[in-house]
């Protein structure tokens, strides 16, 4: 078969990516529109697909592009492209798989199977028209509807809560392979000048909501600063298992979407579970729903709560830096310009009470 593409091993490849290469490539593709040629061609040959056969209509891009990809009119898989250089590169992505194929022996868990190239790997380097190399993984579709599609995605969080502790299990006593590697989601990595997606400051232009946002992130640091980094506390989370990485088919849940695994504090899952949402209605009833589910796995006391609390104030103010580093239709339609009002709205509640969200949650 010739696809006329490059396509390399991630252990075949060390291509430097020029200087201006991003995501932004794919910034005249809408939803739905097909892969660009290069990438199609690629993507066919490293896994062994006939060209004439394949369709690849864009998802959404956020930190990767991700398109769906369709064998004979019919969805079979998703294709996830990450930009050359992001968080580790080839290296980082295999030792996400490494996890993800470790999290399958977990038995009432259901998470995504990633599909082999050709060659054996599951990651695949793909070359642009500039020689810039784009990591590829491709995992099996999964039918279902993305809980962020639904009006009110509390019902299933008990289910999320729980699993998420038996991650955080599975992480304390998993030997991960040699040459593992992951990046981090300490406080820096969130917030301040080294924080990774962007400044929520630069999002801000009322001199009042900054003043408010920044006394709410102080107190949320405040709140953190007996939150020691030890292997109890602190290892290997999933770090995005918010609504849009959750498929729902009736009750079947299936997580989807590690690409953001990394070290960081086992309660900041609390907080990427309630990701861009908090200011929503329904919000109280997830954050109960998941310590609830949580609690049927590991004991979660009152410091437990005030820090998930505090790094949930936290991760609402990464996700206004978010919004100032990705596109608006990366979520549903009308939540991202909700952010900014939802996060003065929620600062002001966390002010008021930090543990607002979760101060009529269940008691264990």
């Amino acid at each position: 078969m010739s696809t006329h593409a490059v396509v390399e091993t991630a252990d075949d490849t060390r291509t430097a990516p020029s200087g201006d290469v991003s995501l932004a490539v794919f910034d005249a593709l809408s939803k739905g529109a097909p892969a660009p040629y290069w990438l199609h061609r690629g993507v066919c040959a490293a896994w062994g697909l006939d060209p004439g056969r394949v369709e690849m209509p864009l998802i959404t891009v956020s930190e990767n592009a991700t398109f769906r990809l369709d064998l004979d009119a019919r969805p079979v898989g998703v294709v996830r492209v990450s930009q050359p250089g992001y968080v580790g590169g080839p290296d980082a992505i295999a030792s996400e798989m490494a996890w993800l194929g470790a999290l399958h022996d977990l038995e009432e868990v259901r998470v995504i199977d990633p599909v082999p190239t050709v060659r054996g790997p599951f990651t695949a380097v793909v070359k642009d028209t500039r020689g810039n190399g784009w990591a590829c993984v491709s995992t099996r579709f999964v039918t279902g509807q993305a809980l962020e599609d639904l009006p009110d995605p509390a019902a299933h969080y008990q289910t999320i809560g729980r699993w998420s502790a038996l991650f955080h299990a599975q992480a304390r006593t998993w030997e991960a392979p040699h040459g593992f590697t992951r990046f981090t989601w300490d406080l820096a990595d969130m917030v301040g000048p080294g924080c990774r997606w962007g400044r929520w400051e630069d999002a801000v232009t009322d001199p009042a909501h900054r003043r408010l946002l920044q006394s709410a992130q102080d107190r949320a640091m405040e709140e953190l600063a007996d939150l020691p980094r030890v292997p109890g506390r602190w290892g290997l989370i999933h770090a995005d298992l918010r609504p849009s990485n959750i498929l729902a088919d009736g009750d079947r849940l299936t997580v989807i979407d590690f690409d953001d695994c990394g070290y960081g504090y086992y309660l900041y899952d609390y907080a990427a579970a309630l990701s861009f949402v908090e200011h929503e209605p329904y919000a109280p009833a997830m954050a109960a729903a998941w310590v609830a589910g949580y609690r049927e796995v590991a004991p979660l006391g009152e410091d437990d709560l005030r820090h998930a609390s505090a790094l949930s104030m936290l991760r609402r103010l990464q996700m206004l830096g978010w919004t100032t580093s990705h596109r608006a239709d990366a979520l549903p339609p009308g939540l991202y310009e909700a952010q900014l009002p939802g996060t003065v709205e929620v600062a002001s509640r966390f002010l008021a009470s930090p543990t607002w969200l979760l101060d009529h949650a269940p008691s264990s």
